[in-house]
């Protein structure tokens, strides 16, 4: 079995896709049985689309991927704290691991709505989180 940092690292490639595409770099990826399963980094801008969070693309694909709409089994990698919106999907999903790079004191879950995930959802916070808020920071660095 691999580790998150080995799947985390996956998802921050993914969120350089964002950066290198004007993107807010936030990536993801849905792994199942140490087979990546989903992935996907926002679209937002690219879709015209405020709902084309990196978390939403990835469960849409890990769903169709399995063909079913849960992922108990499942573990998302996201490099942001997901927002509520994204927390929600997570829920809904019913994901059975989140593990997030850098936390989100703003529009993170944890302040706004810390039980919108699944209550057998385990979370790890935390894993490369420094890579990750660099690559947000160089990108809004950028943007001023």
């Amino acid at each position: 079995m691999l580790s998150d940092t080995h799947y985390m690292t996956l998802a921050l490639e993914e969120a350089m896709s964002a950066f290198d595409n004007g993107e807010i770099p936030v990536g993801c990826v849905v792994v199942a049985d140490g087979r990546v399963i989903g992935r996907g980094h926002n679209l937002t801008e690219t879709l015209t689309d405020v709902t084309a969070h990196a978390e939403i693309q990835a469960i849409t694909a890990a769903c169709q991927t399995l063909g079913g709409k849960y992922l108990a089994q499942c573990t998302l990698y996201v490099t942001l704290e997901p927002c509520v919106m994204c927390a929600g999907a997570i829920g809904w999903a019913q994901v059975g691991r989140l593990v997030y790079a850098a936390s989100d004191p703003k529009r993170g879950y944890t302040q706004l709505a810390p039980n919108a995930l699944h209550p057998k959802c385990k979370v790890v916070a935390g894993v490369m989180a420094d890579e990750a808020a660099e690559l947000l920071q160089n990108f809004f660095k950028a943007r001023r």
